[in-house]
């Protein structure tokens, strides 16, 4: 049995860079996809190809899933609940028409944030009665940056915050 001595806090990172994706909307065969063949850091991603496009499109289960005003407003809640309830930080997040950026800080496996996240927005989702569909309005998986150092929390918190763009108007 070890003791507090053995703890290193090395080991768990300042925060996660969390992103996830509304169901149907990234598909491979669009510029800059990445798949398991190439997923790596930095270049080099997918160049276009209609017909791997065209051939995703064709498996999708229901409609890409669009994420309105109302949608934004229901998960925007439900991350800030999620996190309140469970005790993590949130440093930040940034809800767009297809995918939802967060920086959190959690002492568990990022898989359990994103987990969470999602589920929370949809219970959240259906509670305002902006998701009625039994399936999930989130593509499979999701981005789970762990971030070790203050200079990469700021980064992150920076990209989330001043790097999205501006939001469609409604």
């Amino acid at each position: 049995m070890g003791s507090s001595a053995d703890f290193r806090s090395d080991h768990i990172p300042l925060a996660y860079f969390i992103t996830f994706r509304s169901y149907g909307t990234w598909l491979h065969g669009r510029e800059g996809s990445v798949d398991r063949f190439h997923n790596t850091y930095g270049p080099p991603k997918l160049r276009a190809n209609a017909a791997r496009h065209r051939y995703n499109r064709q498996l999708l289960k229901q409609p890409p899933v669009s994420l309105d005003k109302k949608r934004r407003a229901a998960i925007k809640s439900a991350i800030r609940e999620t996190c309140e309830i469970r005790g993590w930080r949130l440093w930040a997040f940034n809800i767009r028409s297809n995918h939802v950026h967060t920086v959190i800080t959690a002492r568990c496996d990022p898989d359990r944030v994103l987990n969470a996240l999602k589920a929370n927005a949809t219970r959240r989702m259906k509670e305002t009665h902006c998701w009625h569909n039994e399936r999930s309005p989130w593509s499979r998986r999701g981005s789970k940056r762990r971030l070790w150092t203050k200079e990469d929390l700021s980064a992150a918190i920076g990209y989330v915050l001043y790097d999205q763009g501006l939001p469609r108007p409604e």
